[in-house]
């Protein structure tokens, strides 16, 4: 039985790093072997901030942004986000992306890589674990943190981690794995 993975960039703010970061952390879930693979970036996915008449729970959606974003999310069996901290919390993006749906979160696992100053991004990664838990995703408590998140990317602007962001990233992909299986049941 094949998982897939979607790694969710979560920013869309123009200089972001999350593409950066979320690339890294696409290879670090291809080499985990655990699961399919597929990165996503919110910037290319533009959606407007809650267009839809009808409540995502109906998925009745009249617009093709929304559409294409259902199926997107629809087949996943897990999510890593990629998300900074922005006034410490999650991106408004993020957020819109998140509640634009409802029922194509339902019952699946997510990770969450955080990234920001000192705080690595934890505040960010905390509310964005209630909001999952909202539309009932189980947002795992192994959150990884990338504090001075400059300080691991290079002049080629690749994303290179230190022992313990990759040691934090296999605990989650492991926790990830195992709770993708769990859940696979629930949503036949």
């Amino acid at each position: 039985m094949s998982l897939k993975l979607k790694v969710i960039s979560g920013s869309t703010r123009p200089g972001r790093v999350g593409p950066t970061i979320a690339k890294w952390a696409a290879s670090a879930v291809e080499a985990h072997g655990g699961f399919e693979v597929e990165y996503v970036d919110l910037a290319d996915i533009n959606l407007p901030l809650l267009d839809e008449p009808a409540h995502p729970a109906a998925q009745q959606y009249t617009h093709e942004h929304t559409k294409r974003w259902s199926s997107i999310i629809a087949d996943a069996d897990a999510f890593v986000f990629l998300t900074p901290e922005y006034d410490s919390f999650a991106p408004a993006s993020l957020v819109n992306a998140i509640q634009v749906l409802y029922k194509e979160w339902n019952y699946k696992p997510a990770g969450i890589i955080s990234y920001g100053g000192i705080s690595g991004g934890l505040r960010a990664s905390q509310t964005l674990r209630d909001l999952l838990a909202n539309v009932n995703v189980v947002a795992l408590p192994q959150v990884v943190p990338v504090p001075f998140f400059p300080e691991f990317i290079n002049d080629e602007d690749i994303f290179t981690p230190n022992e313990k962001i990759n040691e934090g990233t296999t605990l989650m992909l492991s926790e990830l794995t195992k709770w993708a299986n769990a859940l696979k049941p629930m949503r036949a």
